[in-house]
């Protein structure tokens, strides 16, 4: 299993100072990546917890880039109907040619209606939206410029560059369509299922990825919980791991300060992860 650990964008913790500082403990410890969380208009009577600042997360994601040498950094997840399919593809591909092909691409669909209301998008859509957006990615980044024509988006032949290697893509969510992106995209599946739900998902997952000829994909579960008992802990870890998660994003919650998230980080990583 590997470990990733989620850095607060939002609230009183999404300073420059403390997010870069957060980012460096994280590489310094070891850990697979650093994740961030999209949102990008929060209703006022939603802002309980961040104040309603939120810094976006390409954004956020090409400073920590900046800050770091080694740490892979990714979104957790990226709300793919919010932005225009073309646009997604273009900063994805500068986003992972400047920081050395480290990004990991969360996806999910959204589910806050006055945030699609706000950015002027059909929520009745985000399904479709997000299937178009991932054929898109697909479409610029493993195609010489060609046309390309869908139900949603198309668009006549244009150079696509820089072009890297496409970023790993997890597919966020729980329910059919989800699965169905993972069988036709995704490198992923990012569920939110407690473990006792998510070990029969994980098998009729595998059945259907085999039954594809598809290999596995990364299981992701995204955790928080407190390290005051650590054998509870680690028989968390162990659950996880059962049922059948091979990637581990550990989410502290509202950590007070850099210091805290240090302190939080470190105990994880030298007492918990095996």
């Amino acid at each position: 299993m590997k470990y990733a650990i989620a850095i607060r964008n939002m609230g009183p913790q999404s300073t420059r100072e403390t997010i870069r500082a957060c980012a460096r403990t994280a590489e310094r410890l070891g850990f697979d990546a650093i994740f961030v969380s999209d949102h990008l208009c929060i209703p006022p009577d939603e802002t309980e917890g961040s104040g309603g600042r939120y810094l976006d997360v390409l954004a956020t994601l090409a400073f920590l880039a900046g800050a770091t040498d080694r740490i892979r950094l990714g979104v957790s997840v990226l709300v793919l109907p919010y932005r225009p399919a073309v646009l997604t593809a273009k900063q994805v591909a500068t986003f992972q040619e400047l920081s050395g092909e480290r990004m990991i691409l969360g996806v999910g669909v959204g589910w806050m209606k006055r945030e699609f209301e706000a950015l002027g998008v059909d929520k009745r859509l985000r399904s479709q939206m997000s299937n178009e957006t991932l054929r898109v990615l697909r479409h610029l980044f493993t195609t010489e410029p060609t046309a390309y024509r869908g139900d949603l988006v198309s668009f006549p032949a244009f150079v696509f560059e820089p072009r890297p290697k496409c970023p790993p893509i997890w597919i966020g969510g729980n329910g059919d369509p989800a699965i169905a992106r993972v069988l036709e995209f995704g490198d992923g599946w990012h569920p939110m299922l407690p473990a006792e739900k998510l070990k029969p998902a994980v098998a009729a997952l595998k059945e259907k990825l085999a039954a594809k000829g598809r290999s596995e994909v990364e299981i992701v579960v995204r955790r928080g919980f407190h390290l005051d008992d650590i054998e509870a802990a680690r028989e968390k870890i162990a659950a996880e791991r059962d049922a059948g998660a091979t990637y581990f994003i550990y989410d502290l919650g509202r950590y007070g300060s850099e210091r805290e998230f240090a302190a939080q980080a470190e105990a994880f990583m030298s007492k918990v992860a095996p």
